[in-house]
């Protein structure tokens, strides 16, 4: 690697805006805030809801008169 010219990499504390869990993880950056974590998460809790794609099918088979 060449002297000089990569960024100092170091270790920081990732918070959550959400839930305010926090966690440690390596980073070029001072600071990061993140709006939804894998503690809030509905795809990682498991409280993930398909209603919208539900609706949508259910306007398409209303639409072209299927059942």
């Amino acid at each position: 690697m060449k002297k000089g010219i990569h960024p100092e990499y170091h270790r920081i504390t990732v918070k959550c805006t959400s839930c305010g869990a926090e966690f440690e993880t390596g980073s070029t950056a001072k600071e990061l805030r993140v709006d939804t974590c894998s503690n809030c998460h509905p795809f990682f809790t498991g409280r993930q809801r398909f209603a919208a794609a539900q609706g949508r099918i259910e306007k398409f088979n209303k639409k072209y008169g299927l059942k």
